[in-house]
């Protein structure tokens, strides 16, 4: 794909997924689907997309790093699992400190909501999290419009159910700024990437770290433990993305 077009192809689906987080929260046709459907379903897509798209990246981050000449970036040269694992770690301990301050928030006003502290903490965290994939969109849109496509409709549906996590969290604070600040982190990402490359073992080894946030979010939201859950429509999730990659 000549350059031109790969840039407003990424910018495109920065843009797109961007008006996700603005927009969910008035999604009327959403409301017309059960939950435990489209959260299964969506749970299944982004299954696939870990075991078929983000493992196998992990492995070519693995090689980049390696090859590397930093002796600061080599040093996670047998590591990049292992950094996937600390940001698994650290969106674990985030969705904790969410949900204490959320109870205890609770417990002394009656409001079920996160402490302000606690809420900019978790936008920050997600902020950058939104703001790294952006400026991979730049990457993903060099290898091709039906790379995108694929791409894009499994971030559209992990985006659609973390904007449900994080409204639940802090509902008149989320959709006042915390919307807003996490589109405009997808956008900004993609710019960044425009305008400056960053050494290839370095972003390898921060996707890592990111790939273990978007592994725990996808078992949290995505995955749901409770009766209303629908196995079924998780494996067509599953197997219709997982036909799709490997097609």
């Amino acid at each position: 794909m000549m350059e031109g077009s790969a840039n407003l192809l990424g910018l495109l689906l920065a843009i797109s997924l961007a008006t996700i987080h603005i927009s969910v929260g008035g999604s009327q046709w959403l409301a017309k689907i059960p939950q435990n459907l489209w959260t299964s379903f969506a749970g299944g897509i982004s299954i696939a997309y870990i075991f078929l798209d983000i493992f196998p990246e992990l492995n070519k981050a693995q090689q980049a790093v390696e090859q590397s000449g930093s002796q600061l970036v080599s040093y996670f040269e047998n590591h990049v699992y292992l950094l996937s694992l600390i940001g698994l770690a650290i969106f674990y301990g985030l969705e904790k400190a969410v949900v204490r301050s959320r109870a205890h928030n609770k417990a002394m006003t009656g409001e079920s909501a996160t402490e302000p502290g606690i809420f900019w903490m978790h936008i920050v965290f997600v902020a950058l999290y939104n703001g790294i994939l952006g400026y991979l969109f730049r990457e993903s849109a060099v290898h091709g419009l039906r790379n995108c496509i694929i791409l894009f409709f499994a971030l559209g549906l992990h985006f659609l159910v973390n904007d449900i996590g994080l409204r639940q969290h802090n509902r008149k604070a989320y959709k006042k700024i915390g919307r807003w600040i996490l589109a405009v982190a997808i956008i900004l990402g993609w710019g960044i990437g425009q305008a400056s490359h960053f050494n290839e073992a370095a972003v390898s080894a921060i996707w890592a770290l990111m790939a273990g946030g978007i592994v725990y979010n996808v078992l949290k939201e995505e995955m749901p433990d409770n009766p209303d859950s629908h196995f079924g429509v998780f494996s067509l999730g599953a197997v219709v993305y997982a036909i799709l990659l490997t097609l």
